[in-house]
């Protein structure tokens, strides 16, 4: 590593651990480093010879580091996390220090090759996740990517790079991968890029136009108004205790003891699922068994029987709600489609017609919650479930009333826990991306096979870009893509693949050149506590030295922009510290406490006003639906959307319909089973599989557990502990069979995430399930991923490779000091896109980039309407914390430049 004198004073000791309020004790990093009188060479050796503890924090909670001797011993949780998991105090620790580290930046060998021919004939992309690797200096690794950059540019325009990192997810702080890298690129003259995501792209599309927000990402009703008011819990496949372990800034587990106050209460709990949850198992919840992907009929069901009851809420919907008399005609059969009475639920949802009866009759004799999952709407026609609920709880009338209601991110971020309005530290602005051709999250292998097909997104057509170099940075593209069979044929049209990552992941192996990233504790940065509450802010301190020969995904992209001559707008002329300051200034702790104490003691808090404890979901609206409209063309509930019905997309009607998916048990083959795909519990996504000590708690025969029920496995004559293929058109799978009775017979669950290792017969001997899920698009509204709707065959797998799983071997590697003349790079064409790239922005696009397009959302003014965009910004505005005056500019600047 080569750090400059000014670069070392911004990550070394002004911030590894040394900047401490006036009169407090230097900690002995602190001493170590002030001694040496800011030398680069000799603040590294402090830093590899400390001992001592720091706090940092996590995507798992907040820690407490032990040194010895410049190395992780023991990690503790801070007293801030009610519930530290081992995936905090185990999982980083192994991770740190695994045989998985990518230990220097690489260059796949055939590529390598190709490049060294000038380009000339194949670059192999059949080999990919095949070839060995070439060890390199930073200097022809950052060259190649230059280069690469740039042949691309020059061949096919900006469009041609094409970013798959979309979600920040692996990193907590403010130096997210994915926003440094749209900073970078945009420096350039921008690139195309994925909109919606994985999580949740349906609903994110469909909410704003029938409640007039995303709802997916917005604050939840406060837990109290639960223990004080709810009487009935609904989880129609919502998990909040497995999903609230992990959390997109830090985790400190509070809402865990809300549950408890709930539960102590005497509030009843139903599960609608195909398998139990660990929230069943600790709320008592009574298990409603539910064929997967068919909550659209079961809520429709619930309404008709309401209706024909006369024991709907005509109030209710008459005051806030259009669009009922279409959909009322439609549940009972008056527009020649048959009646959605409980006995046509019944065939559909494996639910007797009498227990559909009586869960309606419940719900609506109790003051009652639905908490909806992100789950059930990644699926074909994943839309419909969200909007089924939605009008069902129109029917009850129930919305905006203490503890009732229905909400779609219990189980995300703390859902539930008091907000302080605050504003949570934010980082550099990525600024404004000329290029405007996109890519929705789930259809890249699409967009890569097809380039110039033009496609449906959110009412608009687009024409998908012709990607020839994806950039990867912090983001396992290779892991939650769908079919990735199918992907691994489509990225053969592509010529260069980066990807930025500190492990040999499954998007590392198949990528071309991966520069070596280091993970979060060997960097400085900081964070916030609580997706919605925002009542803490985290100091990410830097707690050892860069393993082997990493660099921090700053200095990677500073080093490229420099090599680009743009160095000095991708950094301003600041070190990372300076950011790390200027964001903590900025957030709503500061008043409180100094920036040096809070450096010195890793945390500070920021108040949560009394009132928020009050606070009820769509509470406003309902007290004064005049006042407080919805952000909806009407104002009010959409329970018909004649917006959507003025699309005319064929496969997404203007009302909750239900649309046979296409594929589930409903018209399944005999044997066959469908396969569902959970978040994991001991994981965050694919993030966690490389420690050895967590894998240790659930694989069987070091594969990922398939839970399947008593029924089948008998049927198959599968053992509990005893391997099984899971196959279908698609792929096949290797996996451990876990035998339960949790689960309903006919399906199975394997969580998703797991790394990708193929064995001598093609089939992913670790257990990745997207290897048999389908790339259909939920419809051609949202494009939006459907994971959850796949169906697939199993058999006792009595042919696996010897020796278990060998996804966490690292690759074949050779070392090489292969170096280029300067002139081969060919930097120099930067210049031209730079002077075009650079020019200012107004105040407005630097408060939007900067603040509002640093997570899960859209990114451009164009993608929403103007409705869609007044929907999404209260709750994106209090994410972002921006006051009165810095709203007002951004909504005005979206407004002018929304979709029309």
């Amino acid at each position: 590593m080569n750090f400059t004198r000014r670069q070392w004073m911004g990550a070394g000791a002004a911030g590894m651990l040394g900047t401490v309020a006036t009169g407090m004790k230097l900690n002995p990093l602190a001493q170590a480093m002030a001694a040496t009188e800011m030398d680069a060479n000799a603040q590294l050796a402090a830093l590899k010879s400390f001992t001592g503890k720091v706090p940092h924090a996590t995507h798992y909670g907040p820690l407490v580091a032990t040194v010895e001797q410049g190395r992780i011993v023991h990690i503790e949780a801070q007293a801030s996390d009610k519930m530290p998991t081992a995936m905090l105090t185990e999982g980083v620790l192994d991770r740190t220090y695994d045989k998985t580290r990518v230990v220097g930046p690489m260059v796949r060998k055939s590529y390598l090759e190709w490049e060294q021919n000038g380009r000339k004939g194949s670059n192999k992309p059949e080999l990919r996740g095949k070839d060995e690797w070439v060890q390199v200096g930073w200097d022809t690794a950052l060259g190649l990517t230059a280069k690469a950059i740039l042949d691309t540019i020059e061949k096919y325009g900006n469009e041609g790079c094409f970013s798959s990192s979309y979600g920040g997810w692996s990193h907590a702080g403010i130096f997210r991968p994915n926003v440094l890298q749209g900073r970078f690129f945009n420096l350039l003259g921008g690139s195309s890029m994925t909109t919606g995501d994985y999580s949740a792209g349906a609903g994110q599309v469909i909410m704003p136009m029938v409640i007039g927000d995303m709802e997916v990402y917005s604050a939840q009703t406060a837990w109290e108004q639960l223990r004080d008011h709810t009487e009935l819990v609904v989880f129609v496949g919502c998990d909040p205790d497995k999903n609230n372990r992990i959390e997109y800034t830090v985790p400190d587990h509070e809402m865990y003891s809300g549950w408890e106050a709930i539960k102590k209460a005497g509030c009843r709990f139903i599960s609608i699922n195909p398998q139990v949850t660990t929230t069943d198992e600790k709320m008592g919840s009574e298990w409603v068994r539910i064929v997967p992907n068919t909550d659209t009929a079961l809520f429709m069901a619930m309404g008709y029987h309401l209706l024909s009851q006369n024991k709907h809420n005509q109030a209710f919907i008459d005051k806030y709600t259009v669009g009922f008399d279409k959909y009322r005609a439609h549940l009972e059969g008056k527009d020649g489609t048959p009646p959605k009475t409980p006995a046509w639920a019944a065939k559909i949802t494996g639910i007797p017609a009498a227990k559909i009866r009586s869960l309606a009759e419940l719900m609506a004799s109790k003051r009652t919650q639905l908490c909806g999952s992100w789950a059930i709407q990644r699926a074909h026609h994943g839309e419909m479930p969200y909007w089924a609920i939605v009008n069902f709880a129109c029917i009850l009338g129930n919305i905006g009333l203490p503890g009732q209601g229905v909400g779609f991110s219990w189980h995300y971020g703390g859902g539930g826990m008091p907000q302080s309005g605050g504003t949570a530290p934010t980082g550099l602005s990525q600024g404004r991306n000329p290029v405007k051709k996109i890519c929705p999250a789930s259809r890249i292998s699409e967009m890569l096979l097809n380039p110039g097909q033009e496609f449906t997104y959110n009412g608009s057509k687009y024409t998908y870009p012709q990607a020839k170099l994806i950039y990867n940075a912090g983001n396992n593209a290779f892991s939650h893509q769908q079919d990735l069979n199918e992907l691994a044929r489509a990225i053969h049209s592509v010529d260069t693949i980066i990807c930025q990552e500190p492990w040999w992941n499954g998007s590392a192996r198949w990528a071309d050149i991966v520069l070596a990233a280091t993970t979060t504790v060997e960097r400085n940065d900081i964070t916030s506590a609580g997706t919605y509450s925002i009542d803490k802010v985290y100091a990410m301190k830097q707690i050892i030295a860069p393993q082997f020969d990493a660099l921090d995904d700053f200095e990677i992209f500073r080093r490229l922009a420099s090599l680009c001559g743009v160095e000095y707008a991708f950094t301003e002329g600041k070190t990372q510290m300076d950011y790390v300051k200027a964001a903590y200034e900025a957030s709503s702790a500061a008043p409180h406490m100094p920036f040096d104490q809070f450096w010195a003691e890793g945390m500070a808090r920021i108040p949560v006003p009394p009132e928020a404890h009050k606070w009820v979901r769509h509470g406003d609206f309902r007290a004064d639906p005049a006042k407080h409209p919805l952000h909806t063309t009407s104002g009010k509930i959409e329970m018909y959307s004649s917006t959507i019905a003025k699309m005319n997309i064929p496969d997404m009607p203007p009302m909750p319909t239900w649309q046979e998916p296409g594929e589930y048990l409903g018209n399944a083959r005999k044997g066959q089973v469908h396969v569902v795909s959970p978040h994991p519990y001991w994981r965050l996504h694919s993030q966690m599989n490389n420690s050895e000590r967590l894998r240790k708690r659930y694989t069987i025969q070091t594969r990922e557990p398939l839970t399947i029920s008593v029924e089948d496995a008998k049927q198959h004559n599968i053992r509990n502990g005893d391997l099984v293929e899971l196959y279908n058109e698609r792929g096949a799978v290797v996996v451990g069979a876990r035998v339960s009775d949790k689960i309903m017979p006919g399906v199975v669950s394997l969580y998703e995430g797991a790394w990708p290792q193929l064995d001598s017969k093609g089939r992913c001997n670790n257990g990745l399930v997207n290897f048999l899920t389908s790339s259909r698009r939920a419809s051609g509204l949202t494009q939006a991923t459907t994971a959850n709707t796949c169906i697939a065959s199993l058999r006792k797998c009595t042919d696996a490779d010897p020796g278990g799983t060998k996804a966490f071997d690292p690759p074949k590697i050779v070392k090489s000091n292969i170096q280029f003349d300067e002139k081969f790079f060919g930097v120099e064409r930067a210049a031209a896109l730079r002077e075009k790239a650079t020019a200012s922005m107004s105040p407005a696009e630097k408060i939007f980039y900067q603040r509002c397009t640093v997570c899960h959302g859209p990114r451009d003014p164009g993608h929403f309407t103007e409705k869609q965009w007044q929907g999404i910004t209260p709750s994106m505005f209090q994410r972002a914390g921006l006051n009165a005056d810095e709203q007002k500019i951004v909504l005005d600047f979206l407004l002018q430049n929304a979709k029309h």
